[in-house]
């Protein structure tokens, strides 16, 4: 009789299990994002990182799904360097990549190439997600300094700066 009594409760488990693992994911999901304070912070600490090397850029910081949290422009940088930073931004968070290995990787592999097609897309050096343990919570896009490199040393010495406070 135990062991009957068992193998009930055993059976119960297993069709519980089952009803669970076949249970559809909640219709709320909890994602975690870039705030404003953190997003400005960043786009400081990339105009300047590049200021030091006497490049007058600007920095785009997106969230998440790519909206702008945060602008800082440089005096003396150049008008292009908004609309660059933004779409290095952007770019940038909607791939989850850096746009520095996107370029190359459009360089080397035909296939990637078309993805400079893409509505919005700017594949040059400069454009860093920037993550939260593993979870890309925004990107920062730098534009301006002589060479697409030199931004993205910017964009990822401004992520250096704040790297205890991304969790």
């Amino acid at each position: 009789m135990r062991s009957n009594l068992r193998l009930g409760a055993l059976a119960i488990l297993l069709a519980a299990s089952a009803v669970q693992a076949q249970t559809p994911a909640p219709a709320v999901r909890t994602e975690k994002n870039i705030s404003l304070a953190l997003a400005n912070q960043i786009a400081a600490e990339a105009v300047a990182a590049c200021a030091v090397n006497g490049y007058n850029v600007a920095a785009t910081v997106v969230d998440r799904a790519g909206t702008v949290r945060a602008v800082q422009r440089a005096d003396n940088a150049g008008p292009h360097t908004l609309a660059s930073s933004e779409r290095k931004a952007w770019t940038s968070a909607s791939a989850k990549s850096a746009t520095q290995a996107m370029m190359e990787g459009a360089q080397k592999n035909p296939g990637a190439a078309n993805l400079v097609y893409l509505p919005g897309f700017l594949l040059l050096g400069g454009g860093v997600p920037v993550k939260s343990g593993n979870e890309v919570i925004g990107a920062v896009g730098v534009g301006g300094a002589p060479g697409g490199h030199l931004d993205d040393q910017c964009a990822n010495a401004a992520i250096e700066k704040v790297k205890g406070q991304l969790g």
